[in-house]
C-alpha cells in the first residue's frame, strides 16, 4: 500500500505536466508544434494569477489580489479583471487605466501610461510567488510548532514521541547535532534558530515546488529574488557578528607586507571581494539547481508532444522513454530538495564560524 501511494503521486505528477503543456499550447502552438520555451518560462516566472489546469478546454485559474498605487491612487482588485485577450501591442487591458504589459522592458508586469510613457506603479500585489511564500511559511510553522508544543508539555525523560512529532524531532536534532553543532561548537545555540529556519524553509519550499497542483507547484527557490534574500541574511549575520580577528585577516592578513600594503594591497582586495562572493555562491547555487531541475523535468514531458507531432511511431516510442525519465527526475528532485537545503545550511554555518575565528598565540619556550 505504501508503494502504491508513491506510484500514485508520481502518476499524478506525470499527468499534471502534460496539462501544463496546454497552457502554452494556444499561444505557442503552430502546426502541431509545442511551445517548450513558453511552458518552461510559464512555470518558472512569476504571475498575477495561478493557472491550475484546463478542463474541457477552459483554464482553471486562481485569481490573486492586485494591490497597486498608480497615478490615480491606491487600487485593490482581482487579477481576473484583466482581459484574457491581448491588444495589438501585446498588452492585457485592465481597470483604472492599468494593464499587464507585453513590452520587453516590463514584460508581464502591471503598467500604466503617464505623460505618454509606460511606467510601473508602486506594486505590492499578491503574486503567485508571494502566495506560495505565505503557504510555505504556514507549513513551516506547523512543522515546527507542533513538535515544539509537545516538547513544552513533556519532560526530557518522557518516552520519545511517535508519528509526525517524532519524525520532526528526529529531523531537527539531526540538522542541529550533525550540521550546526559540529560546525559552530559553543556558539551553536546563538545561531541555530536562524540556520534551522533556513534549512526547513528551503526544504519545504523545494518539496512544495515539485508538487504539481495547489498548494504546491510554485517554484519559490527557483526565483532568484528569494535566494538573494536568504543569501543576504547570511551575509549580514556573518559580517555584523564577525570578530576583530576576522576583519584583521581581511584587511591586514599575515602575508608579506608588499602583498598587503605597498605597492598594491592585492591580498586585502582579494579578501574583501571574498566577502561578497561567498553569499553570491549561495544564491546562485540554490537558484540554478532548483530552476534546472524543474526545467529538465518539464522538458522530458514536452518530448512526448514534440515527437507525436512528428509521427505516431516516434510519439509512442518516446512516450515510454519520457515517462521513465520523468519518474527518474521526480525521484532525483526529491533528493536534490534535501541536498540543496542541507548545503545552504552547512555553508552558512561554515561562513559564520569562519567569521568567529580567534587567533591563538602559541609561545615556544626555548630551553638552553
Amino acid at each position: 500500500m505504501r508503494y502504491f501511494k508513491h506510484l500514485l503521486c508520481v502518476f499524478i505528477f506525470l499527468l499534471a505536466i502534460p496539462v501544463a503543456a496546454q497552457e502554452g499550447g494556444e499561444s505557442g502552438e503552430e502546426k502541431g508544434k509545442v511551445d517548450v520555451q513558453g511552458i518552461l518560462w510559464g512555470h518558472i516566472k512569476d504571475a498575477y494569477e495561478w493557472h491550475v489546469t484546463d478542463i474541457g478546454g477552459e483554464p482553471v485559474i486562481i485569481h490573486l489580489p492586485v494591490i497597486v498605487k498608480s497615478s490615480t491612487g491606491w487600487h485593490v482588485f482581482s487579477s481576473g479583471q484583466f482581459e484574457e485577450e491581448k491588444d495589438d501591442k501585446g498588452n492585457r487591458p485592465g481597470p483604472f487605466g492599468l494593464y499587464i504589459s507585453g513590452s520587453e522592458e516590463h514584460e508581464n508586469k502591471i503598467c500604466e501610461i503617464v505623460n505618454g510613457e509606460e511606467v510601473r506603479p508602486f506594486d505590492i500585489s499578491i503574486t503567485k510567488t508571494v502566495a506560495v511564500l505565505f503557504i510555505n511559511a504556514i507549513i513551516l510553522l506547523i512543522c515546527v510548532l507542533v513538535p515544539a508544543r509537545w516538547c513544552k508539555r513533556h519532560k526530557i525523560d518522557d518516552p520519545a514521541p511517535k508519528g509526525f512529532t517524532g519524525f520532526m524531532n528526529m529531523f531537527i536534532m539531526y540538522i542541529y547535532d550533525d550540521i550546526i553543532k559540529s560546525t559552530l561548537g559553543k556558539e551553536t545555540d546563538k545561531y541555530a534558530p536562524y540556520l534551522l529556519t533556513c534549512f526547513f524553509f528551503i526544504f519545504v519550499s523545494n518539496i512544495m515546488g515539485i508538487i504539481p497542483f495547489p498548494p504546491g507547484g510554485g517554484n519559490l527557490t527557483g526565483n532568484i529574488a528569494c535566494t538573494f534574500f536568504l543569501a543576504l541574511c547570511t551575509f549580514i549575520i556573518t559580517n555584523v557578528t564577525g570578530t576583530k580577528e576576522y576583519w584583521k585577516e581581511i584587511f591586514w592578513p599575515e602575508v608579506p607586507t608588499w602583498l598587503k600594503a605597498y605597492p598594491v594591497a592585492i591580498m586585502p582586495i582579494i579578501e574583501f571581494f571574498g566577502i561578497f562572493t561567498k553569499p553570491f555562491a549561495l544564491m546562485v547555487r540554490l537558484f540554478a539547481n532548483m530552476m534546472a531541475g524543474h526545467a529538465i523535468a518539464l522538458s522530458f514531458a514536452c518530448i512526448i508532444f514534440i515527437m507525436w507531432g512528428v509521427n505516431a511511431f516516434a510519439g509512442a516510442s518516446m512516450t515510454v522513454v519520457s515517462v521513465a525519465m520523468s519518474i527518474f527526475m521526480m525521484l532525483l528532485e526529491v533528493l536534490v530538495c534535501f541536498i540543496q537545503a542541507l548545503v545552504f545550511t552547512m555553508l552558512s554555518a561554515v561562513f559564520i564560524s569562519l567569521a568567529h575565528v580567534k587567533h591563538e598565540h602559541v609561545q615556544i619556550e626555548k630551553t638552553n
